[in-house]
């Protein structure tokens, strides 16, 4: 069962709970769906009144972080010959921070991609790379879909449910 912070009553109670049940469903869908893990959670725990955009923060360093790395990856694929040892440290940097915010299927695919940089495989690593943009897309657009979801709960003056 959902946790819940300080509650307002600017709405009435139907919606913000309606609003609510929508996110935790949402939230458990992408649990479900493996984009996200616990440690996802763990982040959400450490947002409150001082800091209540905390989570909304790390999840926007991970996507500017995550972009540079993508560039350099895609360079050091354009180089001839192939910067495999530099693939694989901007892989494992990658394979870290999506960890740590607990996207998990960018860190699994960040696992396989290391595999075909130990094996120096051009066509791994560059079916690798799109597969990790393509991921790192839909992450992002999942999350913004699941901020706008808090902005929603917020504004009608309930509080943003937690995952227990």
């Amino acid at each position: 069962m959902p946790r819940f912070h300080g509650q307002n009553n600017h709405a009435p109670m139907d919606i913000v709970n309606q609003l609510q049940k929508q996110y935790v469903d949402y939230l458990t869908s992408l649990f479900h769906e493996g984009v996200l893990d616990d440690q996802f959670t763990q982040l959400q725990k450490l947002q409150d009144e001082s800091n209540p955009d905390f989570t909304v923060e790390v999840a926007t360093l991970f996507f500017v972080d995550s972009d540079k790395l993508i560039d350099n990856m895609a360079a050091a694929l354009e180089r001839s010959p192939v910067d495999f040892k530099q693939v694989d440290a901007d892989v494992h940097q990658l394979k870290g921070s999506s960890s740590s915010i607990g996207a998990t299927r960018v860190k699994n695919l960040c696992i396989t991609f290391r595999g075909f940089c130990e094996a120096q495989s051009y066509e791994g690593c560059s079916i690798c790379l799109q597969q990790v943009k393509n991921e790192c897309a839909l992450l992002k657009d999942k999350l913004q879909n699941l901020f706008r979801m808090e902005q929603q709960i917020v504004g009608a003056g309930g509080s943003v449910p937690l995952m227990d």
